[in-house]
């Protein structure tokens, strides 16, 4: 296997007691921790309507963290394409590229990112309809490579401002089928393993099987996402581990009220339904002291045939997060 790539998704998570102001900054601060740790990429996600994440504008919150580093990739995982119109994007990426040249990635997906309700009102036209997707990646496409079929909009219409590189585009997939329109297209892939736990390897190989090359990438290239979390103390494992099973079961519940106390999840006794959740979910996440995550990371690399994976770490406690980021940098000798 290649040297090991580890890179980050971080979605801003508001902790319990601090504020969204406080979020952000942490965020900066672990982008900022990843480059000085050697991490490759550090991206961020569209989330709208859920108090918990404060990453909403993922564009924005670029701008920034390309203005307190200085070398590590940048990107967002991903831009929730139908809400928004693929010029805007183009530009708002373009720009980007044109500030921090050579260092942006462009993740787009199909998800709303939210509410079915939400998103409606982000975009109205927005039909959630696939080939409606599709079209917006052939924009997306010649609005960030200034590839110009003649007769057609895109040689009047320019996305500014204009840049001597451009961002490489990534089609984000859980399900599978946006790996289809990336192996046509010719863009990067990442499968969203934190969200489907299930089919991931699969989905990759179809993908590089039918990869046809474009004008801005003639080879395959692909990632998967994982929660994880490492800590030296294996009862830290246990509780990181018993507070997920229970965040991600109160999400998949429509609710987003705080977390219980640590000891109202240690003494809960969930229902067998619950449970068959929680064993499934499970399989969404990677925990363990550093010895044991090498193992569980090297496993999942060798399915996936990939040497990069993406982490995303959600914590109460900030300073266990950026603990868990450096005991990994440590593992793989970054």
């Amino acid at each position: 296997m290649k040297k090991i790539k580890l890179s980050i998704l971080d979605q801003s998570h508001v902790r319990q007691g601090s504020t969204t102001r406080e979020a952000l900054q942490e965020t900066i601060a672990l982008a900022q921790l990843a480059e000085k740790l050697g991490y490759y990429r550090f991206w961020v996600s569209e989330h709208h309507n859920i108090p918990s994440i404060a990453g909403s504008t993922p564009e924005v919150l670029i701008a920034s963290l390309g203005a307190h580093t200085s070398s590590i990739r940048l990107g967002a995982a991903g831009i929730m394409l139908p809400n928004h119109s693929s010029l805007k994007v183009a530009e708002n990426f373009r720009m980007l590229e044109a500030l921090y040249p050579g260092r942006i990635d462009l993740g787009v997906g199909r998800a709303p990112g939210g509410d079915r309700l939400t998103a409606r009102l982000l975009n109205p036209q927005n039909t959630f309809s696939e080939q409606e997707f599709i079209q917006q990646i052939i924009d997306l496409q010649h609005y960030t490579t200034d590839e110009a079929p003649a007769g057609s909009i895109y040689e009047k219409v320019k996305a500014m401002p204009q840049a001597e590189t451009a961002p490489p585009l990534w089609l984000l997939t859980s399900s599978g089928g946006s790996a289809q329109i990336a192996a046509h297209f010719g863009t990067a892939l990442s499968f969203a393993h934190f969200i489907n736990p299930q089919g991931g390897p699969e989905t990759v190989a179809q993908y590089r099987a039918n990869f046809r090359p474009s004008d801005t990438l003639r080879q395959p290239e692909a990632n998967f996402g994982i929660f994880a979390f490492c800590h030296e103390d294996e009862d830290v494992v246990r509780r990181w581990q018993a507070e997920m099973d229970h965040r991600l079961l109160h999400i998949e519940r429509g609710r987003d009220t705080p977390l219980p106390a640590w000891e109202e999840i240690e003494a809960m006794e969930y229902m067998p339904e619950e449970q068959l959740r929680i064993n499934f979910n499970r399989g969404r996440m990677i925990c363990g002291t550093p010895a044991q995550m090498r193992t569980q990371i090297e496993r999942l690399m060798n399915a996936y045939e990939t040497d990069e994976i993406v982490l995303c770490t959600i914590a109460q406690d900030a300073a266990l997060r950026l603990h868990s980021f450096e005991l990994l940098a440590k593992v793989f000798a970054l």
